[in-house]
This record gives structure tokens, C-alpha cells and sequence, in this order.
């Protein structure tokens, strides 16, 4: 378990450098709520929060641990902040992201002065032309875009043997629980920095795992929702029949309002048609009580290789039965073993297509399709590829066309197994409202010869993320305990468009639990904290 006294040692180092007159000391990891009301009160502007952040990440990200889980920063940040500040009397209608500042994974589009470039070398050449829609939901809600962050490059489609949180823009990305270990990804800076205190809240984006597990690395909350729910226009893809965005927070109430902020259709997106009609406030489901009589259903098949995760599921699962929840347990997922047989081929169809159709979007780039990304990363080996290659973009790039029988085969195979025949026929065998398993063991040691060392259950099962994640379905990762410095989470998901339930089943848990420590940037596990820079 983490050592208690020692995390609030170095919580008190973090927050002890001379900061502006009107921040208070626990800014950095306060939610929303909090810094709404210090807000409110005129002992805290927009403006002040935005610099505390950025002097973090200077201290803490560019230096001191150097987690390198920040790419840039977005040079208009102040200036923003402080016209939200001048503004904040006089909008009656202020949600609950006004005035705060917010990272987004760097394969997100923002029309302004910073880059998009999915982590690669290959795309600095000019920013995008316009915002991506969630990002016009976030600036129309007040809030701040603080920067962007490192992630596995290309979201981790550009090879096997990849070591999560590298980009050839940005190294690797570090966890701050322990600074050898890896933060997981492909969102690897978004769960990072959260976890760090050098922001709020944070987007993320998950085509399979790469929000639930960073964000289970980092000890946070992840929510990868149903897809549809959120726009991905102006997103970097790899697949559309997976991809979505999502929030990451360090608690669940703070991923809520985010969620309800990004939330919704989009005419850019042809797959958010239904979204307004299931997108709401998802802090109405906020219930401390919202345990008591969920039937919840637990796939052991997801566990079982990890003694550590399996242990804080039990744990967790004991809590639940003391507040009022029914376990099923165990519970069979039809199909499980089967998943990974189709997956590769759609992602690698869809990736092929996707890319070359998101290119088409970004004047002022050499790159216009993946064979010059290929060209590119060849050319540019020694930067783009020191540690490993490109056979994923190869072998999508010998794909054809999504015409292909081959490719229409395995998405409608994919689909009907992991939903219909997959998640919903164990709700439905059971009467269940979500299905449990761990999100994942502690995190690995980071790696950059021979990739991650990812341990998730049987082999033939790609993980806890792979059957929402390929069904589109909703999932959420909350904190639950910790193995030697180390977070472990747990996943809940369940049915298309099912976020209330999840919401309020990992709200009621998370509040009974309270297992989110801060993180102590130890240099190993059992080693000794990293100070900060002065």
C-alpha cells in the first residue's frame, strides 16, 4: 500500500513553492465543485488556476520528475483566462468547466496556435484549420484549453512492439506513482498529468484500452463512452467503428461534467445522430446511495493473471455487498476467446480509410495519405523509429477497400459477438445493470526494446476494454487500491447508451472506497520521491 505520511510529505513539497496571492494551497487537485466555489468567492480567478498549472508543468513536467506528459502549452491560455475572469459577474449561465482549464490528447484538433500531430514528426508542418467538435463545446462552456499531451503515438496503431506513452514529438511519458513504470496508453499524458495535479480534468481519446487502461495506470477515473455519444470530427482516427473520446479526472463527479459537456450530436459525425437524445447532465446520477440494488455481474475470465488486481477486486466487490449491490459472480461473456480473431482486421480497414480521409482535412500538410506517413517515418527512421517500427502501418496500408468482403465480414462479426451475442446476452441471462472485472494489474516497467509488458488474462483475450470497446458500449474505470506504490482499478461497462448506471454504481463506489491517494514520484517502487524543480 502506499506509504500515507510519505504521500502527504511530498503533496506538501508540491504545493509549497511561492505561488500567486490568490491560490490556495490544494488547487491542483481540487475538483470543479471546489474551485467553482473559490471561484465564486473572489479568493481564486481563472486566470491564477491557469497559472498555477502551467508552473507545475514546468516544474514538475518539463523538470523535477519530468513526466513528459505535456507536449505544449497553448500560448493564449492567460489571455483566455483572464477574459473569463472579466466576464464571470456578468454570465448568468456559467457551467460547471467555466474558467477551468482542460488538456486534450494531441490528436485532437484546436484551430488555434498549438499543433495537432498524434505524437508524430510527421505533422508539424502547420496546426489544424478549426476546432474538433468537442473542443467547440469546451470553448462554448467557458473552458480553458490549457495544452496539449503526449500519447502513444499514432494512438499505439503504428506497431506491436510499441512502448506506451513514446512519441518520436515528445519521448516517453512517465507515471508519477513511480517514474520507471509505464503510464499506460494511448492516452498516456492525458492520465498522467490528471494523475499529477498539472490540471483538472483532461480528454483522452480509446479505440480499445487507451482511456480505461492510463487511466486505471494513473490511478484516476476514465470514461470511454458509447460511441456515437461523442463527436470525433476533427479527431486523428484510427477506426470508426471504435473510436471515441472521452473525459479523464481524478474522480468520478469531475469525468461526470465533462462528459456532459462534450456530450451530443453532431452534424459533422454521422454516427452522434442519436446522441441528443441520451446525452443529458450526468451529475443528476451522482448518488452516494448508488450501490444499493444494482445486480452487478463479475467476469473472472477478465482477471485471473494478476494476484494484485484480483485481490483489490475482491476487496471491491465486498464493498459493494456491504452497500447494498447484488453480486453475480461469477458471470460468463459469451464469445470472449473470439473477440480478438476479427478486431486487428477492421482497425486495420478502418485506419487505412480514416487516415487518408482525416489528411484530406489538414491544409498546409506534406502528409496526405498513410503511404506518405510510411515514406515519411523511413526517411526519418532514426527519430521516428529508434525504438520500433511501422508493420502496423503496413500491414494497413495492403488493406483495400471497405468494400472488401473481408473487411464487411469481420465488422459485422466483431459487432454481433461482443454486443448482441457478447455483453448484452450476459445482462440479459442475469438481470444484470453492469458487469465488473479489474481494469488492470499494477503498471509494467517501461520498455522501449521490447514494448509493453502488458499482463490482461488469458492471451487470447485482449483485455477488460476489448468488449465495450468493440461493441462501442460504455465503460468506466474508477480507483479501487493499491499494490506496492501502484494503482489498481476496476472497470465497470454495460449496454449501448448505460452511462447513468455506470456513473452512479462507480459514484456509489468511489465514495465508500475514497482509494485515490496522490502520487509521490518515486524514482522505483520502494525508492525515494523526485522534488519538483524550484
Amino acid at each position: 500500500m502506499l506509504r500515507r505520511p510519505l504521500a502527504l510529505a511530498v503533496l506538501a513539497l508540491l504545493t509549497a513553492s511561492p505561488l500567486m496571492a490568490a491560490e490556495a494551497p490544494d488547487d491542483a487537485f481540487a475538483s470543479i465543485a471546489t474551485l467553482q466555489q473559490h471561484m465564486d468567492a473572489g479568493t481564486l480567478t481563472s486566470h491564477a488556476l491557469a497559472q498555477q498549472f502551467l508552473d507545475r508543468i514546468r516544474r514538475i513536467d518539463q523538470s523535477g520528475p519530468s513526466l513528459k506528459a505535456v507536449l505544449e502549452t497553448n500560448p493564449d491560455a492567460l489571455q483566455i483566462a483572464q477574459k473569463l475572469d472579466s466576464q464571470r459577474k456578468r454570465t448568468k449561465r456559467r457551467g460547471p468547466l467555466y474558467g477551468i482549464p482542460v488538456l486534450l490528447k494531441d490528436n485532437i484538433d484546436t484551430g488555434d496556435r498549438m499543433l495537432t500531430t498524434a505524437g508524430s514528426l510527421a505533422m508539424m508542418d502547420a496546426p489544424a484549420p478549426r476546432d474538433a467538435s468537442l473542443v467547440e463545446r469546451l470553448r462554448s462552456h467557458g473552458a480553458v484549453i490549457l495544452g496539449k499531451t503526449n500519447l502513444s503515438e499514432w494512438a499505439n496503431i503504428r506497431s506491436n512492439h510499441a512502448s506506451s506513452g513514446w512519441s518520436g514529438r515528445g519521448g516517453q511519458t512517465r507515471n508519477p506513482y513511480a517514474l520507471d513504470r509505464n503510464p499506460c496508453g494511448s492516452s498516456a499524458g492525458s492520465g498522467a498529468a490528471v494523475a499529477a495535479g498539472l490540471v483538472t480534468v483532461a480528454i483522452g481519446t480509446e479505440t480499445d484500452g487507451s482511456i480505461i487502461c492510463p487511466a486505471a495506470a494513473n490511478g484516476i477515473v476514465g470514461i470511454k463512452p458509447t460511441l456515437g455519444l461523442v463527436s470525433r470530427s476533427g479527431i486523428v482516427p484510427i477506426s470508426h467503428s471504435q473510436d471515441t473520446a472521452g473525459p479523464m479526472a481524478r474522480n468520478v463527479a469531475d469525468a461526470a461534467a465533462l462528459l456532459s459537456v462534450i456530450a451530443g450530436s453532431d452534424p459533422r459525425d454521422p454516427a452522434t445522430v442519436e446522441a441528443d437524445r441520451h446525452a443529458t447532465d450526468y451529475s443528476r446520477f451522482l448518488n452516494a446511495d448508488g450501490l444499493r440494488g444494482k445486480r452487478i455481474g463479475v467476469v473472472r475470465a477478465l482477471g485471473g493473471a494478476e494476484p494484485n488486481a484480483d485481490r483489490v477486486l475482491d476487496e471491491a466487490i465486498a464493498l459493494m455487498k456491504a452497500q447494498g449491490a447484488v453480486i453475480v459472480d461469477p458471470v460468463e461473456l459469451p464469445h470472449l476467446k473470439e473477440l480478438g480473431d476479427t478486431e486487428l482486421t477492421v482497425l486495420l480497414y478502418d485506419f487505412k480509410h480514416d487516415i487518408n480521409t482525416y489528411l484530406a482535412t489538414r491544409t498546409g500538410l506534406k502528409m496526405k495519405t498513410l503511404a506518405d506517413l510510411i515514406a515519411f517515418n523511413q526517411r526519418e527512421a532514426e527519430r521516428e523509429m529508434p525504438w520500433f517500427g511501422q508493420e502496423l502501418f503496413e500491414q494497413a496500408q495492403a488493406k483495400g477497400a471497405l468494400s472488401d468482403e473481408a473487411y464487411m465480414s469481420a465488422l459485422a462479426k466483431s459487432k454481433q459477438l461482443s454486443g448482441p451475442d457478447g455483453i448484452d446476452a450476459a445482462l440479459k441471462a442475469h438481470h444484470l445493470d453492469a458487469l465488473l472485472a479489474p481494469s488492470w494489474g499494477p503498471t509494467f516497467v517501461t520498455d522501449p526494446v521490447l514494448g509493453d509488458h502488458v499482463v490482461s488474462g488469458d492471451p487470447t483475450v485482449g483485455g477488460a476494454s476489448q468488449p465495450a470497446a468493440m461493441a462501442g458500449y460504455p465503460s468506466i474505470t474508477v480507483p479501487a487500491g493499491f499494490a506496492h506504490d501502484l494503482p489498481v482499478g476496476i472497470v465497470l461497462f454495460g449496454t449501448r447508451w448505460s452511462e447513468p448506471t455506470l456513473i452512479s454504481i462507480a459514484y456509489g463506489f468511489e465514495q465508500h472506497a475514497k482509494a485515490w491517494q496522490p502520487p509521490t514520484f518515486l524514482d522505483t517502487v520502494g525508492g525515494k520521491p523526485v522534488p519538483p524543480a524550484p
